[in-house]
């Protein structure tokens, strides 16, 4: 009973050196409760998966009703801003060489003629050197010439005096959790689980090589204190300041970003407190294995660019090879994006959480344990 009572005292004497720490350096607190805010403001308007308006270069050798009616079908589609005529395909590829288009629509001299016999056809170029601008350019291209070979078909067949007796087949889709397929509500659980973990990370990778910076180690080391419970004390005060940064970037993107929260606010922060013991202890096992603060920053990056690969955050991690996704599992991101998306974006309950929540649970126990005996190794 009484190693307990000393174990605990011990820890807490940590826990308010380390709050004191934290109080005493206004502008790194000010750092810590801001710049989430920031990082979460400007991703919110800055980051979008689907490239509308696509600055479009067009080549009409046509110079007719049907050219100039899909011209205006594409910009219509509020993917193609229509900036430039030019006369040839050269000219469309030398705008695309230049950067100054994205897209570029070449439609041949005969191109009325070739829809009366059926046979009309209209080149798309995109610029391949910007994945999504492709992706959002090319499902919207087809679509539109789609859509107007059949309009065009309809306008023929009613010429002539005949009915369609029989419709084109259609498939009929429904997106669930979001309609309206905006980006933000894909990116923004994403997004605040992401920031949690580079401040999570951030705030404790640093702690222990700055103690061999500062010359303090030597005097922690002549003390009774165990490497487990300054693990437990340098975690414990930063949980506050993780907890803060959560409530006000969740808020933040629920209230200013409009992305709707269907499911528990306790559970999320239920779940959200485990997932920031495990980045906490994560740091702390980089920053037990760094020598320098400088080791430290370089492993923190190389964990923030694995964490925006691996992790299903922007990627999906299906089609990665098994050893990718092996990698992608060590980091604790991985399985909090899951969680933060069902509760936020589906609202589903523990019950269809439950392999992502033990994970984590198995994470906080690996990575604590994994920081404690790297401390220890280090003192020796």
């Amino acid at each position: 009973m009484i190693s307990w009572m000393n174990a605990i005292r011990r820890t807490r004497a940590i826990m308010r050196r380390e709050m004191i720490e934290r109080l005493r350096d206004r502008r790194t607190l000010a750092l810590i409760l801001g710049i989430p805010l920031l990082q979460l403001t400007l991703f919110g308007y800055a980051v979008h998966l689907t490239a509308y308006h696509l600055p479009t270069v067009v080549a009409d050798m046509s110079l007719d009703a049907h050219s100039r009616g899909f011209v205006d079908a594409l910009r219509a589609s509020g993917y193609f801003d229509v900036e430039q005529y030019v006369a040839a395909e050269a000219d469309v590829l030398a705008a695309l060489d230049a950067g100054t288009a994205r897209a570029g629509v070449v439609i041949p001299p005969n191109f009325a003629a070739d829809i009366e016999r059926g046979q009309s056809q209209a080149l798309v170029i995109l610029d391949g050197s910007d994945s999504f601008s492709v992706q959002s350019g090319y499902s919207a291209a087809v679509a539109v010439a789609q859509a107007y070979a059949l309009d065009v078909a309809v306008q023929k067949i009613d010429r002539l005096g005949q009915h369609l007796n029989t419709q084109p087949i259609t498939a009929s889709t429904r997106v669930l959790y979001n309609p309206n397929r905006d980006d933000l509500v894909f990116i923004m659980p994403g997004l605040i689980a992401m920031l949690l973990q580079v401040l999570a990370v951030n705030m404790t990778a640093q702690s222990i090589v700055r103690e061999h910076d500062l010359g303090t180690i030597e005097q922690i080391m002549v003390t009774p204190v165990r490497p487990l419970e300054l693990v437990i004390g340098k975690l414990t005060p930063n949980i506050l300041f993780v907890a803060i940064d959560q409530v006000m970037i969740t808020l933040l993107g629920v209230f200013w970003f409009g992305v709707p929260f269907r499911g528990s606010v306790w559970l999320l922060a239920g779940l959200s407190f485990l997932f920031v013991c495990a980045g906490l202890g994560l740091g702390l096992v980089i920053s037990s294995v760094a020598r320098t603060q400088k080791e430290a920053e370089q492993l923190t990056a190389l964990l923030m660019l694995l964490s925006l690969l691996l992790t299903g955050y922007i990627y999906p991690r299906s089609p990665m090879p098994p050893v990718v996704r092996a990698l992608g599992n060590l980091i604790p991101l991985t399985f909090f994006i899951r969680i933060a998306r069902g509760i936020i974006t589906k609202g589903v309950g523990i019950a269809y959480l439950w392999n992502d929540v033990l994970a984590l649970l198995a994470y906080v126990i690996v990575v604590m344990g994994m920081a404690a005996v790297t401390f220890k190794k280090r003192l020796d």
